[in-house]
């Protein structure tokens, strides 16, 4: 059962470079290192007014709280909805701003983590990999030495159970950037909605 899982990650990868993908990408979601604004915004293009106003005392705070994810989206919401009752159309994109502005950076600097993980997961499957073939050897030769067999085995089940710890926390793992994104654009459409 150990090694039918270590074969199915093996091809799994091998068809994602296949395919053209990042081959260490551990996920099922696509790899998208990067966000661009105007995949999660419909407002107003912002100019060089919008952006200096993104980093006005009252805006900056604002981004700081709604980004955060411990913030219930509907109390960031109820937020958004009473900044909107006096700000303008260029308040609420230099709002826009500043919130993409501290979310796309964390969520590239997780992307670049998980793909790291990944590279971590393919160059464990090959030591698993040698392991197992290392114990072959050893157990095919003409007097084996049963204390290396021994020990060859051991290290084998101890890089398979890290390994498959690692590929169950992984579920999680893959999904944060996904959360932030989904965030991003809620928080997006709640503030477009008070554009004039």
């Amino acid at each position: 059962m150990k090694y039918l899982v270590l074969a199915l990650c093996i091809t799994a990868g091998a068809a994602q470079a296949e395919s053209g993908t990042d081959p260490d990408w551990p996920c099922v979601q696509r790899k998208q290192p990067h966000l661009s604004l105007g995949q999660m915004w419909s407002g107003p293009e912002p100019d060089e007014t919008a952006r200096e106003l993104a980093r006005a005392p009252e805006i900056a705070a604002l981004a700081d709280r709604l980004e955060q994810r411990r913030l219930p989206l509907e109390e960031a919401e109820a937020e958004i909805a009473e900044f909107a009752k006096t700000a303008d159309d260029r308040q609420l994109t230099a709002l826009m701003v500043a919130i993409f502005d501290r979310v796309e950076p964390h969520r590239a600097a997780l992307i670049a983590g998980i793909a790291r993980y990944g590279h971590k997961q393919v160059d464990l499957a090959e030591r698993i990999d040698a392991h197992r073939q290392k114990m072959e050897q050893l157990q095919q030769a003409e007097a084996p030495d049963f204390d290396a067999v021994d020990a060859q085995e051991e290290q084998l089940d101890w890089d398979m159970r890290i390994f498959q710890d690692r590929q169950q926390a992984l579920t999680y793992v893959c999904e944060t950037p996904v959360i932030l994104e989904q965030r991003v654009f809620a928080l997006a459409r709640a503030i477009a909605a008070g554009l004039e």
